[in-house]
């Protein structure tokens, strides 16, 4: 249940009940698609980052180890040994991602695994049966996520084959949570909106959604190409018709300043590999800008990545050190530069929220939202 506690503008601040805990919102979901966090980041370090919820990936996990693996295991929780809410993607960016080797029909998805070339068939059913099998905490419904830019008459008959998707797929997570044999029988589901950058597609698509009453709502199709502005847009204009008392989620997005400038637009969920894959490459975020640690101005500095910032790696180690681990291929570089993202982000989200509950959420944005995009130069 979704308890709306407080508003400035568009922006929400408020909390998501689960059965496996509540989730304060706005708030970034910390990406370890394989089960895992890139970057040798475990389920107990996360819990030291002020990570609140972590995205799975039904596709990655259905692939390898498979998850009739998983639900022996008894499930994803206990197979990761992560006890707080975990949300799992349908599968329908995969099934994007992977276009060239796919076949859309009424009925789902033909496609073929990109690690050995298996044939592979994904539909609602299908989807919501592998994500049952994970007991994640959110199931997302199976959708259809369309190129953009695309004609608007495919957009159009995409976002009609995605509502009778999300009622399959409302239809079968009910049933398998009506089963005994199942992981997490208080199993969530979420629809995503769709209709590429066609803001009349997307209200209408919204519209016939929301009638489908689902736990949550997810603006999908976004962050993959689009001018930022435009995707700005796309949320203005589909914000007014979301549920006021359900979540909204933003999926894949992204920088620092997306997330502030989506909270002001009115979303509360969001994820994005973008902090641990930076991390990976020695890109971090600050609260005074991004930093490039392979940087020769960083050899002798006794200084912590970033002085505001309490997480474990600025507590114990400084610039110089992080800056030699990646120069020299430690593995220990990507990790400590990865723990720092990931709490920085979940710090981001923990301080909008309290902006939002002392009423000075527009003062934070005007300070921060440019500033973090921007070069450090300290």
């Amino acid at each position: 249940m979704y308890t709306l506690l407080k508003q400035e503008g568009a922006a929400r601040r408020g909390t998501f009940e689960t059965v496996h805990g509540i989730i304060q919102t706005p708030v970034f979901m910390n990406v370890g698609t394989s089960a895992a966090i890139k970057g040798a980041v475990s389920s107990l370090d996360l819990e030291n980052l002020k990570c609140q919820v972590e995205l799975c990936n039904t596709y990655h996990l259905h692939i390898r180890p498979g998850d009739d693996v998983i639900y022996k295991m008894g499930g994803l929780h206990k197979f990761m040994n992560w006890h707080r809410p975990i949300l799992t993607d349908s599968g329908g960016f995969q099934v994007f991602s992977l276009a060239k080797l796919r076949k859309i029909k009424e009925e789902g998805v033909y496609f073929r695994s990109h690690l050995d070339g298996k044939p592979i068939f994904m539909g609602p059913e299908e989807s919501m049966r592998i994500q049952s099998h994970l007991g994640s905490t959110i199931a997302m419904a199976f959708d259809e996520c369309v190129e953009n830019p695309a004609p608007k008459s495919y957009s159009k008959s995409s976002c009609d084959r995605t509502v009778r998707w999300l009622r399959r797929s409302k239809e079968e997570l009910k049933r398998l949570n009506s089963r005994e044999d199942t992981v997490n029988p208080h199993q969530l589901l979420f629809g995503i909106n769709q209709g590429c950058t066609f803001k009349d597609l997307r209200i209408e698509h919204m519209k016939q959604i929301r009638e489908l009453d689902t736990d949550g709502y997810a603006i999908g199709g976004l962050a993959v190409g689009e001018p930022t502005e435009v995707m700005y847009e796309i949320i203005e204009a589909v914000e007014p018709y979301m549920p006021k008392d359900k979540p909204r989620y933003l999926m894949g997005v992204g920088t620092p300043t997306n997330i502030i400038e989506a909270v002001w637009r009115g979303v509360d969920f969001f994820d994005c590999v973008m902090p641990s894959r930076n991390a990976r490459h020695a890109t971090v975020f600050t609260w005074n800008g991004i930093m490039h640690l392979t940087n020769s101005r960083y050899t002798l500095d006794e200084r912590p990545i970033d002085p505001e910032c309490d997480c474990p790696t600025c507590r114990s180690f400084t610039r110089s050190y992080v800056r030699h681990l990646f120069k020299a291929d430690e593995q220990l570089g990507g990790r400590l530069a990865v723990m720092h993202n990931l709490y920085f982000y979940n710090t981001l989200t923990e301080r909008i929220r309290q902006a939002l509950d002392e009423g000075r959420f527009e003062t934070f944005r005007n300070e921060y939202s440019e500033r973090l995009s921007r070069k450090c130069e300290d």
